[in-house]
């Protein structure tokens, strides 16, 4: 496992507090325990938006003139600068989308439901985020194609052995897993995994969104075929994400928004696509955001090692003192936990634990946590879930605590 998420004591030379000053939202009472869901934005990133708006502003890829021209270099500067993040080939396997979950879509409807026929297979994890099962559950259904799922192992993690026994080879088709939970924070072997898939003929789409974050990112070494991930969740604005995809995988690839800028040529009966990516960026980029995730992407590229060895501490240290109360079930591995924890309060609704917590200045996430048959298997409808950044410490995980206490005192 990386050694970001072996889950060692953090070097005594790193410090939340060196890392605050950089979020203005935290200069209030407030422990932002809800990163999983959204990460605070650093004034690097508020700054490098500003300035393209107030410098640069154009439509990018469109024009002649000079502002224009600033607009696509700081556009496709973002996308290099995404590419050598990730360690794609080239840049051109870099599609800008609006998140996450509009890049899984663009994979399952672009390209899986025109490769998939009556009977064949597609494997989705137990573990995923519904942005990475519902858009396979849709394909497999309007295909009449079969949906399996991977299982998973007692710790959360999936069970490859399992899969690797029950692939159907020429009959499965595509697999579509999560790198990392972001319920159980397991962190999941997904190069094993596309090994196995890669054997048996299939391709396979990862969701990286919980990863990139916390974890070195290289895709050639995955060896994936697609990978996901949106900027909210590193540090970056609203509104961006990325698709990478093999070069040969995307010039196969339907697109699925059309207008401007994303074809060659267009007469009355019929339309060329332009080159990749282009042709999957149709209308009006989101310029600014993909600034901003540039600017992110350099923000956590500036982070030492202690600071990632700090987040996973953290997650550990409330993994273990939530286990200690009673009542309190925690959910994902004992080991290797990256980033968050997720957990149930006996007799306590999850909802009312995150609104005694946010009471008390904690917030947190509560709900299924948009993972409705992994939390099915789990047994439970619903859970609260703590997740942790590098600007967070130990005396928010010690309101963690306390808050859960008060809320088991006020309910049960």
């Amino acid at each position: 496992m990386n050694s970001q998420a072996s889950g060692a004591v953090p070097e005594p030379s790193f410090e939340p507090a060196t890392l605050r000053p950089h979020f203005a939202i935290l200069n209030r009472e407030l422990a932002w325990l809800d990163n999983a869901a959204t990460t605070q934005r650093p004034e690097a990133v508020l700054k490098a938006m500003a300035q393209f708006y107030r410098r640069h502003n154009a439509n990018p890829r469109r024009s002649v003139h000079r502002l224009g021209a600033e607009a696509t270099t700081a556009y496709e500067r973002a996308r290099l600068a995404v590419a050598q993040f990730i360690g794609a080939r080239s840049a051109d396997e870099v599609v800008f989308t609006a998140g996450t979950t509009a890049a899984l879509n663009l994979v399952a409807a672009g390209m899986a439901r025109w490769e998939i026929g009556p009977g064949d297979e597609i494997w989705v994890s137990a573990a995923e985020h519904h942005s990475n099962w519902v858009p396979w559950q849709q394909v497999a259904r309007a295909m009449n194609a079969a949906l399996r799922v991977i299982p998973l192992l007692p710790d959360g993690r999936l069970d490859v052995a399992a899969f690797r026994k029950r692939l159907a080879a020429r009959r499965t088709k595509w697999v579509a897993v999560t790198w990392v939970s972001n319920v159980l924070g397991a962190v999941n072997d997904v190069a094993e995994i596309c090994a196995a898939a890669h054997a048996a003929g299939a391709r396979v789409v990862v969701d990286g969104a919980q990863g990139v974050a916390h974890l070195p990112t290289n895709v050639a070494q995955m060896d994936c075929d697609f990978f996901a991930f949106s900027g909210h969740k590193m540090y970056g604005p609203f509104g961006i994400g990325v698709l990478w995809g093999r070069q040969e995988w995307l010039t196969q690839m339907e697109p699925l928004i059309f207008g401007g800028e994303m074809i060659s040529r267009v007469d009355e009966r019929s339309a060329q696509w332009a080159e990749v990516p282009a042709r999957f960026e149709g209308g009006t980029p989101n310029a600014a955001g993909a600034v901003g995730l540039a600017a992110a992407i350099e923000w956590l590229r500036g982070l030492p090692a202690a600071a990632h060895a700090h987040v996973n501490q953290l997650a550990r240290e409330a993994a273990e003192q939530l286990a200690a109360l009673p009542g309190v079930q925690v959910w994902g591995p004992r080991e290797g936990r990256v980033a968050l924890v997720s957990f149930s309060v006996d007799r306590v609704h999850a909802h009312d634990v995150a609104q005694v917590l946010d009471d008390r200045g904690v917030a947190v996430r509560a709900g299924h946590l948009c993972a409705q048959p992994l939390l099915r298997r789990l047994g439970t409808p619903s859970v609260v879930r703590a997740s942790f950044a590098p600007y967070n410490t130990r005396d928010e995980v010690a309101r963690l605590v306390a808050g859960v206490r008060a809320a088991q005192e006020l309910f049960t």
